[in-house]
């Protein structure tokens, strides 16, 4: 339970850092897609750092979480950090979901109340990506068994990352890919669309330039980032203390009945998504999202109404077709 390492620490990547600040003020799911070093594990490492302090009913229900699977230092009181879940991708679907001979939690529910990390997204095999599901859905995971079962608590963030390829320098300015254009396809196709669709964010990141490494100007630091997070989360709280809004704590959360309430656009906005909606033949569910995100942006920026920036900068986080083309 050490204090989460520090954002000053990452070099370049603005867009990524952005993403990361956006997830943690909108309580949104990440996708970071790039080539080894480009600095994936680093952000996620970070990202409970920026989320708001553990409130008194969630630190207890970590530390139940935690007594029941055995995991609590002797003699601890309340856990007070949010926990930091990073599975290998040789995990079962079994070490996911909890169960076993004596129901214990998996790493759904360890992660609950804080973040879930899954490096190299495409290689857990198809069986843990879909217990996912029901967690990103409904915020718990019922575990049966021959013995009976049992439901934990699973309310986590996920960051999930992965290479481009297979090989992992497709599309990398200075490495050749040995990928061919079908074993990309593949390789991308392993996370299914379902999965995708509950994740908000998804930012392509590009190698770390030299004059990158060597700038003299300090990036921000994890308790500058923090602070607007919480300011955006203040945002959110007044929201979604009115009536209507029961279970909602963060955008991220909103129903799709909701996003129209809490989203209202300019007019120029407006325009500017219909005329994507169009183009990009986007889903409903991914116009939900890109609205979700959008609200993001604008409790950032302390604005009421959505605007064409606000809308400009949500557009670029769309999953589906990051992954699914090239």
């Amino acid at each position: 339970w050490n204090a989460a390492p520090d954002f000053a620490d990452v070099m370049g990547q603005p867009l990524a850092r952005r993403a990361m600040v956006l997830a943690a003020a909108g309580g949104h799911n990440v996708l970071l897609i790039g080539a080894p070093g480009t600095g994936k594990s680093m952000l996620a490492k970070r990202l409970p750092g920026i989320l708001p302090p553990l409130t008194r009913e969630e630190a207890v229900e970590t530390t139940k979480i935690y007594s029941i699977a055995g995991q609590l230092p002797k003699g601890r009181g309340l856990i007070s950090a949010r926990p930091f879940r990073s599975p290998h991708h040789s995990a079962s679907a079994a070490a996911l979901a909890g169960g076993g001979a004596t129901f214990r939690p998996g790493e759904c529910s360890l992660a609950d109340c804080g973040v879930l990390f899954l490096d190299e997204l495409p290689e857990f095999s198809r069986d843990s990506l879909e217990v996912l599901r029901q967690p990103l859905e409904d915020g718990q995971i019922t575990v049966s068994r021959a013995a009976g079962s049992a439901t934990y608590p699973s309310r986590f963030q996920l960051v999930a990352a992965m290479n481009p390829c297979k090989c992992g320098y497709y599309g990398h300015p200075t490495r050749p890919c040995t990928c061919s254009p079908s074993a990309v396809r593949q390789y991308r196709s392993r996370v299914s669309g379902p999965l995708l669709d509950r994740i908000d964010l998804c930012v392509e990141m590009d190698p770390v330039a030299f004059d990158e490494l060597h700038t003299s100007t300090p990036a921000e630091s994890s308790a500058d980032l923090r602070k607007q997070v919480l300011a955006a989360r203040a945002v959110q709280a007044r929201r979604y203390a009115a009536p209507g809004y029961e279970g909602v704590h963060c955008n991220a959360q909103l129903t799709a009945g909701q996003v129209r309430r809490v989203c209202r656009m300019t007019p120029a906005a407006e325009r500017l998504l219909r005329a994507s909606y169009d183009t990009l033949g986007l889903s409903a569910r991914a116009h939900d999202r890109i609205l979700r995100v959008a609200r993001t942006v604008a409790d950032l920026a302390g604005k009421q109404l959505l605007d064409e920036e606000a809308l400009l900068e949500a557009l670029q986080y769309r999953a589906q077709e990051k992954v699914e083309t090239f």
